[in-house]
């Protein structure tokens, strides 16, 4: 399994995912033009640790701006996540969010109250 890094674009989050550390990493406004193209290969990603690897996965954001198509892929992605949990695999979502931005901090919430799995919404400092 290979790592896969996207950079960062005006629409788009930087992304990360390092399969030795178990860690996946996006940061930035998200709001691509095609979601699909965008999210698929990180959901691909992380479908393909989860099956081939028994190691924890940690998904940490510090993710600005989310429209409606990044939310549903967010979605998804956190479902994914709960489904993993839920199997005994040890995941978690690290979100770290700028405190002047409160909408971002209550989107967290939101995800957080329909994960089981360790969900951590911190303020940056």
């Amino acid at each position: 399994m290979n790592d896969l890094e996207l950079a960062q674009t005006p629409s788009t989050p930087t992304v990360r995912m390092d399969h030795k550390e178990g860690r996946v990493f996006m940061a930035g406004d998200s709001y691509p033009e095609n979601p699909f193209e965008f999210f698929q290969p990180i959901i691909d990603w992380i479908d393909t640790f989860l099956k081939e690897s028994t190691r924890p996965l940690v998904f940490e954001l510090e993710l600005i701006y989310l429209n409606t198509s990044s939310i549903r892929a967010m979605m998804d992605i956190f479902d994914r996540l709960e489904e993993a949990h839920q199997e005994g695999r040890v995941v978690s979502v690290l979100w770290n969010y700028d405190p002047e931005n409160e909408r971002v901090g209550e989107l967290a919430e939101e995800f957080k109250e329909d994960c089981t799995f360790p969900f951590t919404i911190a303020p940056k400092a």
